[in-house]
């Protein structure tokens, strides 16, 4: 099973020609209210994948609740561990420009009340998967961390937004999942030398015996584990909207690892699923179905094995 501890939100998507200057307004002829945040994303991508997911969080009281909540239930993910607070539903800001890039700012709201001890209802075992995010209060994230430890589950943690990680944290995480920017946070935060991808990768790896994994948009993905690497090819698509492409790796990773699937499959059927999630306007919205992803994988061009 798959236990996604993150936040939560509603997503408020405008698309403009151009992303707006400082200073600068920019006009566009509507808004799309969708649920979004980087925890509910992931469960939802790894329900919709196939595997049997918790979502643990919180929403609040207000009428986005039911908003925040919809796709993850639309999609069969458990929400039983979703607490709810006084403060508001999470909102994110989402400007997306012609050419799929995106500018985000996010109000917290009831993110910010997320504690590891909501996790105390779930039993996690051998087989679990607990994925993580940054998106709540980081300290509640480390306690998860460590909770899922002492049963023996496994770890991922998707770097997103970036920031330093603990090396003891670090230390617990099966599969760390960054992008450059946060893979480059993630390094310095622990001493290590500014390199590229693959350096980084692998000393990432070899300090802290996990599996590190980079994503590069058109360039695709690069994995460095401790019983090797590889890279993954992007699959060619036209972008539509980057916005979640990250989290639609993360939990469609953590569904193929959740079913058994090797490191090299998981990686390369992620690489799939986050392509397409940029064909759509949204989040949640735009994140493809097992079936969709299954149709397309065959369109992906072979891994390279790193030296």
């Amino acid at each position: 099973m798959i236990i996604v501890f993150g936040s939560i939100n509603v997503d408020m998507v405008m698309q403009v020609d151009a992303l707006p200057a400082p200073g600068e307004t920019v006009l566009c002829p509507e808004y799309l209210i969708v649920p979004g945040g980087k925890g509910a994303n992931q469960a939802v991508a790894a329900a919709r994948a196939g595997a049997p997911v918790r979502m643990v969080g919180t929403v609040g009281t207000d009428p986005f609740a039911d908003t925040a909540l919809s796709l993850l239930r639309d999609s069969g993910v458990d929400v039983s561990a979703v607490a709810s607070t006084d403060r508001p539903t999470c909102c994110a800001t989402v400007w997306v420009d012609n050419l799929g890039e995106n500018s985000i700012v996010v109000a917290s709201g009831a993110n910010l009340d997320t504690t590891a001890r909501q996790l105390s209802a779930t039993e996690f075992g051998a087989q679990d998967w607990l994925v993580l995010q940054m998106e709540i209060p980081l300290p509640q994230n480390w306690a998860a961390v460590r909770e899922a430890k002492t049963q023996d589950a496994r770890v991922i943690l998707s770097v997103a937004p970036a920031g330093p990680v603990p090396e003891e944290v670090l230390a617990d995480v099966d599969v760390l999942l960054v992008n450059e920017i946060e893979g480059q946070a993630v390094a310095t935060a622990v001493g290590l030398p500014p390199s590229d991808p693959k350096r980084l990768l692998a000393d990432l790896s070899r300090r802290f015996n996990l599996t590190a994994i980079m994503t590069l948009g058109k360039q695709g993905a690069i994995a460095i584990g401790p019983a090797g690497g590889f890279e993954v090819p992007a699959l060619p698509i036209t972008a539509t909207d980057t916005t979640g492409a990250g989290d639609a790796f993360a939990g469609i990773l953590a569904a193929a690892l959740d079913a058994d699937d090797s490191m090299e499959d998981a990686v390369r059927y992620a690489s799939v699923g986050a392509a397409l999630a940029c064909e759509t306007i949204g989040a949640q919205t735009s994140l493809p179905s097992r079936a969709d992803i299954d149709a397309a994988t065959p369109n992906l061009a072979p891994l390279r094995p790193l030296d």
